[in-house]
C-alpha cells in the first residue's frame, strides 16, 4: 500500500495504519478541487499537458457545447456550431466552480485511464465483460435487455471518452440540473429561448436509460448474486465500480478515486465493507495494483470495522 501501512507486522496496528493511510488519501482529496480548478481555468493550458486535465476539460466544453446548441436549436439556428468564444468561457467557467460537477467529470476521466490500463494489462475488454455477456444470454427477457442496453450505452462511453465528450443525456440527475442552471444565467440570450432549450432537452432525458442508470438496474436485478459485480476481472471497470459504490455506501466517483495508488487504504476498507472476504480483496489488489501487498493483519478486520472506518472519511468531492 506504502511503506507505511505494508510493513505493518502486528494485527492490533492494522486498524492504525488503516487509519493514518485514509486521513493522507482524506487530505489527498481536500487538495484535489483547488489543484483542477486552477489547472482548468489557467488560460496557458498548454503548460499543462496532463491526459486527464484534458478530458475533463474537453468533457467540459462538450457539455457548454450541447447547451448553446440546444440555444441555438431553440431560437431558430440549429446549423449554428461557431459559438463565441466567451459563451463557452462563462459556462465551463461555471462548470469548473461546480464541486460536485468537477468530481464527476474528474471520476469518468479515472475510470476511462482505469479500463485503458486494465486492457493493456490484462487484456480485458472496455466494452463486453465476461458478467455482462453472461447477463446478455439471460434467461429473463428483462435483464438481458437491460444488458443488451448497457453494452451500446458502454461502446458509446469508449468512443465519448476517447472524443473527450461527455452527452448531456450521461449526466447524473443533479448535475444535468447544474448544467441547466448554467443555461438559465447565460448572458447571450433570450428568456423565451433558454426556457425552450432547457425544455428540449429536459423532454430528451431519461436517467433510468444512461450507463449509470443501467448498471445500477442490472447490479439491483441481480440481488444476492451482485458480488460477482465485486471482482474486477469478471465484471469490467464500469460495473465493478458501481458494485463497489452500493455495496460500501460511498459515491461512485469516490469509488472511482480509490483505485488511484493514493487511496489504498480507501479501497481495501471499501472492498472490506462490502462483504469480500480477505483473500477476495487481495485478489482485487492483484487485479488493479499487483505490486501492492495488503498489510499483515488485515484478515482479522471485520467488515463492519471496516465500514465504520471509511464512513469517517472525507467523501469525493472533499467535505
Amino acid at each position: 500500500m506504502n511503506d507505511t501501512i505494508a510493513n505493518v507486522s502486528a494485527n492490533p496496528q492494522v486498524e492504525a495504519a488503516l487509519r493514518e493511510d485514509l486521513a493522507h488519501g482524506d487530505a489527498l482529496i481536500g487538495t484535489i478541487a483547488p489543484i483542477l480548478r486552477h489547472l482548468l481555468a489557467n488560460d496557458d493550458h498548454s503548460l499543462f499537458s496532463d491526459e486527464i486535465i484534458a478530458r475533463v476539460r474537453g468533457m467540459m466544453h462538450d457539455v457548454a457545447r450541447q447547451l448553446l446548441d440546444a440555444l441555438g436549436a431553440a431560437a431558430g439556428q440549429p446549423d449554428a456550431r461557431d459559438h463565441p468564444g466567451d459563451a463557452y468561457d462563462a459556462m465551463v467557467y461555471g462548470f469548473i466552480s461546480d464541486p460536485a460537477f468537477l468530481a464527476h467529470t474528474h471520476a469518468l476521466a479515472l475510470e476511462w485511464q482505469l479500463t485503458e490500463r486494465l486492457q493493456a494489462r490484462l487484456a480485458l475488454d472496455p466494452v463486453l465483460s465476461p458478467l455482462v455477456q453472461a447477463l446478455v444470454a439471460s434467461a429473463d427477457g428483462a435483464t438481458g435487455a437491460t444488458a443488451m442496453a448497457l453494452l451500446a450505452a458502454q461502446a458509446r462511453f469508449v468512443q465519448n471518452q476517447r472524443r473527450m465528450q461527455l452527452p448531456l443525456s450521461e449526466l447524473p440527475a443533479d448535475l444535468l440540473h447544474a448544467a441547466l442552471q448554467a443555461l438559465r444565467t447565460h448572458q447571450g440570450a433570450e428568456e423565451v429561448h433558454r426556457v425552450a432549450a432547457e425544455t428540449a432537452v429536459r423532454v430528451q432525458y431519461d436517467e433510468s436509460r444512461s450507463r449509470l442508470g443501467l448498471i445500477a438496474r442490472l447490479i439491483a436485478g441481480m440481488g444476492g448474486g451482485a458480488t460477482a459485480a465485486l471482482s474486477i476481472t469478471h465484471a469490467g471497470a464500469a460495473m465493478f465500480l458501481s458494485a463497489l459504490s452500493l455495496a460500501s455506501g460511498q459515491s461512485r466517483d469516490t469509488a472511482v478515486l480509490s483505485t488511484n495508488e493514493g487511496q489504498l487504504a480507501r479501497l481495501a476498507l471499501a472492498l472490506r465493507a462490502s462483504g469480500l472476504k480477505p483473500q477476495a480483496v487481495e485478489e482485487q489488489f492483484v487485479s488493479l495494483h499487483p505490486e501492492v501487498s495488503l498489510p499483515e493483519g488485515f484478515e482479522v478486520l471485520g467488515a463492519d470495522r471496516a465500514a465504520a472506518l471509511l464512513a469517517r472519511s472525507v467523501a469525493y468531492p472533499g467535505a
